[in-house]
Protein backbone atom coordinates (compact mmCIF):
# COMPACT_ATOMS: atom_id res chain seq x y z
CA UNK A 1 0.00 0.00 0.00
CA UNK A 2 2.86 2.21 0.90
CA UNK A 3 4.93 1.41 -2.27
CA UNK A 4 1.82 1.95 -4.12
CA UNK A 5 0.96 5.60 -2.33
CA UNK A 6 4.84 6.62 -3.33
CA UNK A 7 4.49 5.59 -7.11
CA UNK A 8 1.38 7.23 -7.72
CA UNK A 9 3.21 10.29 -5.46
CA UNK A 10 6.45 10.39 -7.67
CA UNK A 11 3.99 9.85 -11.36
CA UNK A 12 1.53 12.41 -10.36
CA UNK A 13 3.92 15.40 -8.58
CA UNK A 14 0.89 18.05 -9.99
CA UNK A 15 -1.87 16.07 -8.01
CA UNK A 16 0.68 15.79 -5.14
CA UNK A 17 1.55 19.84 -5.03
CA UNK A 18 -2.32 21.11 -6.08
CA UNK A 19 -3.57 18.64 -2.97
CA UNK A 20 -0.83 20.02 -0.88
CA UNK A 21 -1.61 23.59 -1.94
CA UNK A 22 -5.63 23.08 -1.07
CA UNK A 23 -4.82 21.63 2.87
CA UNK A 24 -2.75 24.62 3.02
CA UNK A 25 -5.21 27.01 2.38
CA UNK A 26 -8.21 24.91 4.34
CA UNK A 27 -5.57 25.44 7.25
CA UNK A 28 -5.35 29.25 6.68
CA UNK A 29 -9.38 29.39 6.60
CA UNK A 30 -9.72 26.93 9.50
CA UNK A 31 -7.03 29.42 11.62
CA UNK A 32 -9.10 32.08 10.71
CA UNK A 33 -12.82 30.57 11.63
CA UNK A 34 -11.17 28.68 14.65
CA UNK A 35 -11.92 30.45 18.33
CA UNK A 36 -8.81 31.43 20.15
CA UNK A 37 -8.71 31.55 23.74
CA UNK A 38 -5.98 31.17 26.24
CA UNK A 39 -7.39 28.82 28.43
CA UNK A 40 -9.35 25.35 27.49
CA UNK A 41 -12.86 25.21 28.73
CA UNK A 42 -13.02 22.49 30.32
CA UNK A 43 -16.43 23.36 32.32
CA UNK A 44 -19.48 21.76 32.97
CA UNK A 45 -22.20 21.72 30.71
CA UNK A 46 -24.47 23.80 33.11
CA UNK A 47 -27.15 26.22 33.47
CA UNK A 48 -27.74 28.32 36.09
CA UNK A 49 -31.03 29.87 37.76
CA UNK A 50 -30.62 32.67 40.33
CA UNK A 51 -33.17 33.53 42.73
CA UNK A 52 -33.62 37.03 45.01
CA UNK A 53 -35.41 37.29 48.22
CA UNK A 54 -33.71 39.86 50.09
CA UNK A 55 -33.71 40.06 53.97
CA UNK A 56 -34.39 36.05 54.25
CA UNK A 57 -32.47 33.95 56.35
CA UNK A 58 -30.46 30.95 54.47
CA UNK A 59 -33.03 28.58 56.14
CA UNK A 60 -35.92 30.64 54.65
CA UNK A 61 -34.28 30.70 51.51
CA UNK A 62 -33.43 27.16 51.64
CA UNK A 63 -36.91 25.96 52.77
CA UNK A 64 -39.44 28.12 50.32
CA UNK A 65 -37.17 28.61 47.22
CA UNK A 66 -34.20 26.48 46.88
CA UNK A 67 -36.60 23.24 47.83
CA UNK A 68 -39.68 23.72 45.79
CA UNK A 69 -37.28 24.70 42.66
CA UNK A 70 -34.46 21.90 42.93
CA UNK A 71 -37.44 19.38 43.76
CA UNK A 72 -39.38 20.31 40.40
CA UNK A 73 -36.12 20.95 37.84
CA UNK A 74 -34.52 17.27 38.56
CA UNK A 75 -37.25 16.12 35.73
CA UNK A 76 -35.67 17.78 33.03
CA UNK A 77 -34.22 15.12 30.54
CA UNK A 78 -30.33 14.55 30.06
CA UNK A 79 -29.38 15.94 33.71
CA UNK A 80 -26.39 14.49 35.10
CA UNK A 81 -26.78 16.09 38.14
CA UNK A 82 -28.40 19.43 40.35
CA UNK A 83 -26.27 20.99 42.81
CA UNK A 84 -27.47 24.22 44.92
CA UNK A 85 -26.87 26.68 47.33
CA UNK A 86 -28.61 28.68 50.08
CA UNK A 87 -27.23 31.91 51.18
CA UNK A 88 -28.76 35.33 52.60
CA UNK A 89 -31.54 36.94 50.17
CA UNK A 90 -30.00 34.87 47.49
CA UNK A 91 -30.65 30.88 45.84
CA UNK A 92 -27.95 29.30 43.42
CA UNK A 93 -29.19 26.21 41.57
CA UNK A 94 -26.88 24.33 39.43
CA UNK A 95 -28.14 22.34 37.03
CA UNK A 96 -25.18 20.09 35.17
CA UNK A 97 -26.52 18.41 31.72
CA UNK A 98 -24.52 16.08 30.09
CA UNK A 99 -21.67 17.20 28.29
CA UNK A 100 -23.81 16.67 24.34
CA UNK A 101 -25.98 18.41 25.03
CA UNK A 102 -26.55 21.79 23.51
CA UNK A 103 -26.52 24.98 25.81
CA UNK A 104 -29.41 27.01 24.48
CA UNK A 105 -31.33 23.48 24.22
CA UNK A 106 -30.72 23.07 27.94
CA UNK A 107 -32.07 26.42 28.98
CA UNK A 108 -34.83 26.40 26.87
CA UNK A 109 -35.79 23.27 29.14
CA UNK A 110 -35.23 24.97 32.37
CA UNK A 111 -37.30 27.81 31.51
CA UNK A 112 -39.80 25.74 30.62
CA UNK A 113 -39.73 23.84 33.93
CA UNK A 114 -39.95 27.18 35.56
CA UNK A 115 -42.77 28.43 34.29
CA UNK A 116 -44.33 25.56 36.04
CA UNK A 117 -42.14 25.55 39.25
CA UNK A 118 -42.61 29.31 39.89
CA UNK A 119 -46.20 28.73 41.11
CA UNK A 120 -45.29 27.21 44.36
CA UNK A 121 -42.30 30.19 45.07
CA UNK A 122 -43.67 32.95 47.43
CA UNK A 123 -45.51 35.84 45.82
CA UNK A 124 -42.58 38.13 43.82
CA UNK A 125 -40.63 35.62 44.23
CA UNK A 126 -39.05 35.66 40.54
CA UNK A 127 -36.45 33.42 39.36
CA UNK A 128 -33.89 34.09 36.80
CA UNK A 129 -31.25 32.14 34.49
CA UNK A 130 -28.15 32.84 34.36
CA UNK A 131 -26.02 34.11 31.61
CA UNK A 132 -25.22 32.01 28.68
CA UNK A 133 -21.57 31.49 29.55
CA UNK A 134 -19.09 29.43 31.36
CA UNK A 135 -16.68 29.21 34.28
CA UNK A 136 -13.84 30.83 31.83
CA UNK A 137 -16.40 33.24 30.25
CA UNK A 138 -14.47 36.43 32.63
CA UNK A 139 -12.71 37.58 29.67
CA UNK A 140 -12.06 41.09 30.56
CA UNK A 141 -11.96 43.48 33.39
CA UNK A 142 -12.40 47.13 33.52
CA UNK A 143 -13.10 50.08 36.19
CA UNK A 144 -13.51 53.84 35.69
CA UNK A 145 -10.68 56.22 36.68
CA UNK A 146 -12.21 59.55 37.90
CA UNK A 147 -11.51 62.96 38.82
CA UNK A 148 -13.37 63.48 42.12
CA UNK A 149 -16.33 61.52 41.58
CA UNK A 150 -18.05 59.79 44.42
CA UNK A 151 -18.90 56.04 44.14
CA UNK A 152 -22.65 56.34 43.93
CA UNK A 153 -22.03 58.55 40.75
CA UNK A 154 -19.20 55.97 39.15
CA UNK A 155 -22.14 53.16 40.04
CA UNK A 156 -24.61 54.87 38.10
CA UNK A 157 -22.46 55.80 34.93
CA UNK A 158 -21.63 52.34 35.09
CA UNK A 159 -25.18 51.22 35.56
CA UNK A 160 -27.16 52.93 33.33
CA UNK A 161 -24.44 54.13 30.34
CA UNK A 162 -21.23 51.60 30.08
CA UNK A 163 -22.98 48.66 30.63
CA UNK A 164 -26.06 48.80 28.24
CA UNK A 165 -23.42 50.01 25.22
CA UNK A 166 -21.19 47.17 26.08
CA UNK A 167 -23.75 44.35 26.18
CA UNK A 168 -24.17 45.01 22.36
CA UNK A 169 -21.04 43.88 21.34
CA UNK A 170 -21.66 40.98 19.18
CA UNK A 171 -20.13 37.43 21.75
CA UNK A 172 -21.19 39.47 24.94
CA UNK A 173 -23.38 37.26 27.41
CA UNK A 174 -23.45 39.80 29.80
CA UNK A 175 -21.32 42.92 31.81
CA UNK A 176 -21.72 42.27 36.11
CA UNK A 177 -21.34 45.62 37.60
CA UNK A 178 -18.87 45.65 40.36
CA UNK A 179 -18.06 47.79 43.29
CA UNK A 180 -19.28 51.56 44.64
CA UNK A 181 -23.15 52.22 46.12
CA UNK A 182 -26.28 51.87 44.49
CA UNK A 183 -28.11 54.54 44.76
CA UNK A 184 -32.17 54.28 46.20
CA UNK A 185 -34.51 56.07 48.24
CA UNK A 186 -34.55 55.16 51.62
CA UNK A 187 -37.25 55.98 53.78
CA UNK A 188 -36.15 56.25 57.62
CA UNK A 189 -39.08 55.92 60.29
CA UNK A 190 -39.91 57.05 63.36
CA UNK A 191 -41.67 54.39 65.23
CA UNK A 192 -43.19 56.84 68.31
CA UNK A 193 -44.69 58.73 65.36
CA UNK A 194 -45.70 55.81 63.45
CA UNK A 195 -47.54 54.45 67.07
CA UNK A 196 -48.85 58.08 67.59
CA UNK A 197 -50.58 57.91 64.20
CA UNK A 198 -51.45 53.93 64.31
CA UNK A 199 -49.31 53.47 61.17
CA UNK A 200 -48.10 50.14 60.45
CA UNK A 201 -45.07 49.60 58.33
CA UNK A 202 -47.16 47.27 55.49
CA UNK A 203 -49.03 50.31 55.43
CA UNK A 204 -46.38 52.93 54.04
CA UNK A 205 -44.78 50.25 52.17
CA UNK A 206 -48.30 50.02 50.29
CA UNK A 207 -48.67 53.46 50.13
CA UNK A 208 -45.43 53.79 48.59
CA UNK A 209 -46.14 51.41 45.65
CA UNK A 210 -49.45 52.41 44.38
CA UNK A 211 -48.42 56.00 44.72
CA UNK A 212 -45.52 55.46 42.23
CA UNK A 213 -47.22 55.15 39.09
CA UNK A 214 -49.08 55.85 35.97
CA UNK A 215 -52.58 55.59 35.15
CA UNK A 216 -54.71 55.75 31.80
CA UNK A 217 -58.01 56.77 31.84
CA UNK A 218 -61.13 56.98 28.97
CA UNK A 219 -61.06 59.86 26.36
CA UNK A 220 -62.59 62.57 26.74
CA UNK A 221 -64.30 64.51 24.28
CA UNK A 222 -64.63 68.20 23.90
CA UNK A 223 -65.09 70.69 20.54
CA UNK A 224 -64.81 67.80 18.23
CA UNK A 225 -61.91 66.98 19.52
CA UNK A 226 -60.71 63.93 21.64
CA UNK A 227 -58.54 63.86 24.90
CA UNK A 228 -56.93 60.74 26.52
CA UNK A 229 -57.17 60.81 30.34
CA UNK A 230 -53.51 60.26 32.00
CA UNK A 231 -52.82 59.91 35.65
CA UNK A 232 -49.00 61.26 36.45
CA UNK A 233 -47.99 59.66 39.16
CA UNK A 234 -44.22 58.12 39.09
CA UNK A 235 -41.90 59.40 41.69
CA UNK A 236 -38.98 62.29 40.40
CA UNK A 237 -37.43 63.28 43.72
CA UNK A 238 -37.26 62.54 47.59
CA UNK A 239 -39.57 65.39 47.71
CA UNK A 240 -41.94 63.02 46.16
CA UNK A 241 -41.76 60.59 48.49
CA UNK A 242 -42.13 62.75 51.00
CA UNK A 243 -45.73 63.61 49.80
CA UNK A 244 -47.01 60.46 49.42
CA UNK A 245 -50.62 60.20 51.47
CA UNK A 246 -50.63 56.92 53.82
CA UNK A 247 -53.93 57.26 55.71
CA UNK A 248 -56.31 59.84 57.35
CA UNK A 249 -55.53 60.59 60.94
CA UNK A 250 -58.76 62.91 62.28
CA UNK A 251 -59.76 63.63 58.67
CA UNK A 252 -56.11 64.76 58.02
CA UNK A 253 -54.02 62.87 55.33
CA UNK A 254 -50.76 61.43 57.33
CA UNK A 255 -47.90 61.96 54.86
CA UNK A 256 -44.64 60.22 54.87
CA UNK A 257 -42.51 63.08 55.90
CA UNK A 258 -45.04 63.01 58.95
CA UNK A 259 -43.62 59.98 60.38
CA UNK A 260 -40.10 59.91 58.76
CA UNK A 261 -37.67 61.30 56.87
CA UNK A 262 -36.22 60.49 53.41
CA UNK A 263 -32.72 60.19 52.12
CA UNK A 264 -30.59 59.21 49.42
CA UNK A 265 -28.10 56.53 50.04
CA UNK A 266 -26.58 53.13 48.93
CA UNK A 267 -27.82 49.70 48.40
CA UNK A 268 -26.47 47.11 51.14
CA UNK A 269 -23.24 45.54 49.88
CA UNK A 270 -21.76 42.25 50.83
CA UNK A 271 -17.72 43.56 49.84
CA UNK A 272 -15.90 46.04 48.38
CA UNK A 273 -13.24 46.22 45.09
CA UNK A 274 -10.09 47.50 45.90
CA UNK A 275 -7.82 48.23 42.40
CA UNK A 276 -4.00 47.54 44.30
CA UNK A 277 -4.68 48.96 47.37
CA UNK A 278 -5.26 52.58 46.44
CA UNK A 279 -8.87 52.66 47.41
CA UNK A 280 -12.36 51.08 46.04
CA UNK A 281 -13.26 51.61 42.08
CA UNK A 282 -16.39 50.92 40.04
CA UNK A 283 -16.37 48.95 37.08
CA UNK A 284 -17.28 45.69 35.07
CA UNK A 285 -16.64 42.43 34.20
CA UNK A 286 -17.15 41.09 30.72
CA UNK A 287 -18.81 37.93 30.32
CA UNK A 288 -18.16 36.01 26.49
CA UNK A 289 -20.77 34.05 25.22
CA UNK A 290 -20.81 30.26 24.73
CA UNK A 291 -18.24 29.14 22.07
CA UNK A 292 -17.43 32.56 21.06
CA UNK A 293 -13.63 33.80 20.35
CA UNK A 294 -12.45 35.47 22.92
CA UNK A 295 -9.89 36.88 21.15
CA UNK A 296 -12.38 38.72 18.18
CA UNK A 297 -15.13 39.47 21.72
CA UNK A 298 -12.27 41.15 23.51
CA UNK A 299 -11.34 43.35 20.45
CA UNK A 300 -14.79 44.62 19.68
CA UNK A 301 -15.38 45.35 23.48
CA UNK A 302 -12.21 47.44 23.65
CA UNK A 303 -13.48 49.33 20.07
CA UNK A 304 -16.43 50.23 21.66
CA UNK A 305 -15.13 51.40 24.90
CA UNK A 306 -13.16 53.91 22.54
CA UNK A 307 -16.87 55.06 21.42
CA UNK A 308 -18.18 55.13 24.72
CA UNK A 309 -15.27 56.89 26.32
CA UNK A 310 -16.40 59.96 24.02
CA UNK A 311 -19.76 60.31 26.20
CA UNK A 312 -18.14 60.38 29.97
CA UNK A 313 -17.90 63.23 31.85
CA UNK A 314 -14.97 65.28 31.54
CA UNK A 315 -11.74 63.36 34.00
CA UNK A 316 -13.14 59.90 33.51
CA UNK A 317 -11.56 57.38 31.70
CA UNK A 318 -11.91 53.49 31.72
CA UNK A 319 -8.20 51.76 33.01
CA UNK A 320 -8.13 47.80 31.85
CA UNK A 321 -7.49 45.56 35.22
CA UNK A 322 -7.87 41.96 33.41
CA UNK A 323 -7.38 41.42 29.52
CA UNK A 324 -6.63 37.74 28.87
CA UNK A 325 -6.19 38.68 25.14
CA UNK A 326 -2.47 39.34 26.07
CA UNK A 327 -2.34 35.81 27.07
CA UNK A 328 -3.67 34.51 23.65
CA UNK A 329 -1.19 36.71 22.07
CA UNK A 330 1.74 35.42 23.88
CA UNK A 331 0.71 31.55 23.02
CA UNK A 332 0.16 32.39 19.38
CA UNK A 333 3.54 34.00 18.90
CA UNK A 334 5.09 30.64 20.41
CA UNK A 335 3.79 28.70 18.26
CA UNK A 336 4.74 31.20 15.46
CA UNK A 337 8.65 30.83 16.78
CA UNK A 338 8.83 27.46 17.47
CA UNK A 339 7.64 26.58 14.09
CA UNK A 340 9.94 29.00 12.19
CA UNK A 341 12.99 28.06 15.18
CA UNK A 342 12.17 24.04 13.69
CA UNK A 343 11.98 25.27 10.06
CA UNK A 344 15.98 27.03 10.57
CA UNK A 345 17.16 24.05 12.29
CA UNK A 346 16.04 21.35 9.91
CA UNK A 347 16.95 23.13 7.19
CA UNK A 348 20.64 23.92 8.24
CA UNK A 349 21.10 20.26 9.74
CA UNK A 350 20.28 19.08 6.97
CA UNK A 351 22.26 21.24 4.50
CA UNK A 352 25.28 20.52 6.79
CA UNK A 353 24.76 17.09 7.16
CA UNK A 354 23.23 16.16 3.29
CA UNK A 355 24.59 19.34 1.29
CA UNK A 356 21.01 19.07 -0.39
CA UNK A 357 18.98 21.98 -0.73
CA UNK A 358 16.12 20.30 -2.14
CA UNK A 359 15.88 18.27 1.16
CA UNK A 360 15.50 20.68 3.39
CA UNK A 361 12.87 22.46 1.01
CA UNK A 362 10.58 18.98 1.14
CA UNK A 363 10.98 19.49 4.95
CA UNK A 364 10.34 23.13 4.84
CA UNK A 365 7.27 22.56 2.84
CA UNK A 366 5.77 19.38 5.08
CA UNK A 367 6.09 21.48 8.68
CA UNK A 368 3.28 24.25 7.52
CA UNK A 369 0.93 21.78 5.90
CA UNK A 370 1.41 19.04 9.12
CA UNK A 371 0.16 22.27 11.66
CA UNK A 372 -2.05 23.75 8.67
CA UNK A 373 -3.75 20.09 9.31
CA UNK A 374 -3.97 20.60 12.88
CA UNK A 375 -6.18 23.83 12.57
CA UNK A 376 -7.95 21.75 10.25
CA UNK A 377 -9.15 18.89 12.36
CA UNK A 378 -8.99 21.37 15.16
CA UNK A 379 -12.16 23.20 13.51
CA UNK A 380 -14.00 20.08 12.50
CA UNK A 381 -13.80 18.77 15.80
CA UNK A 382 -15.26 22.16 17.33
CA UNK A 383 -12.28 22.49 19.86
CA UNK A 384 -10.86 26.11 20.28
CA UNK A 385 -7.45 27.08 19.54
CA UNK A 386 -5.90 27.41 23.27
CA UNK A 387 -2.53 27.29 25.46
CA UNK A 388 -3.32 23.28 25.43
CA UNK A 389 -3.77 22.59 21.95
CA UNK A 390 -1.21 25.16 20.98
CA UNK A 391 1.22 23.63 23.14
CA UNK A 392 0.34 20.20 21.77
CA UNK A 393 0.98 21.30 17.76
CA UNK A 394 4.39 22.89 19.03
CA UNK A 395 5.37 19.36 20.38
CA UNK A 396 4.25 17.97 17.30
CA UNK A 397 6.22 19.73 15.27
CA UNK A 398 9.62 17.95 16.84
CA UNK A 399 8.12 14.73 16.06
CA UNK A 400 7.48 15.87 12.21
CA UNK A 401 10.81 17.70 12.05
CA UNK A 402 12.65 14.06 13.15
CA UNK A 403 9.98 11.87 11.03
CA UNK A 404 10.75 14.72 7.96
CA UNK A 405 14.48 13.85 9.22
CA UNK A 406 14.89 10.63 8.60
CA UNK A 407 12.86 9.84 5.88
CA UNK A 408 14.32 12.55 3.59
CA UNK A 409 18.03 10.85 4.89
CA UNK A 410 16.81 7.39 4.24
CA UNK A 411 15.89 8.37 0.64
CA UNK A 412 19.08 10.19 -0.26
CA UNK A 413 20.86 7.28 1.04
CA UNK A 414 18.60 4.38 -1.19
CA UNK A 415 19.42 6.97 -3.92
CA UNK A 416 23.06 7.11 -3.29
CA UNK A 417 23.15 3.04 -3.01
CA UNK A 418 20.97 2.57 -6.18
CA UNK A 419 23.49 4.67 -8.38
CA UNK A 420 26.43 3.41 -6.76
CA UNK A 421 25.74 -0.20 -7.89
CA UNK A 422 24.68 1.22 -11.43
CA UNK A 423 28.27 3.01 -11.86
CA UNK A 424 29.50 -0.56 -10.58
CA UNK A 425 27.61 -2.45 -13.12
CA UNK A 426 28.73 -0.11 -16.07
Amino acid sequence: MVEKLISFSLKNRAIVLLVSACLFGWGIYSVQQNPIDAIPDLSENQVIVFTEWMGRSPQVIEDQVTYPLVSNLQGIPKIKNIRASSMFGMSFIYIIFEDNVDPYWARTRVLERLNYAQRLLPQNVVPTLGPDGTGVGHIFWYHLETNGMDLGEQRALQDWYVKFALQTVPGVAEVASFGGFEKQYQLVLDPLKMQYYNVSMMEVMKAVKTSNNDVGGRKFEMSNMAYIVRGLGYIKNSKDVEEIAIKNYNSVPVRVKDIGSVQMGGDLRLGIFDANGEGEVVGGIVVMRYGENADKVIKAVKLKMKEVEKGLPEGVSFKTSYDRSELIEKAIESVKGTLIEEMIAVSIVILLFLFHWRSAVIILIQLPISVAIGFILLQAFGISSNIMSLTGIALAIGVVVDDGIVMVENAYRTISEKQEEMDNNQ
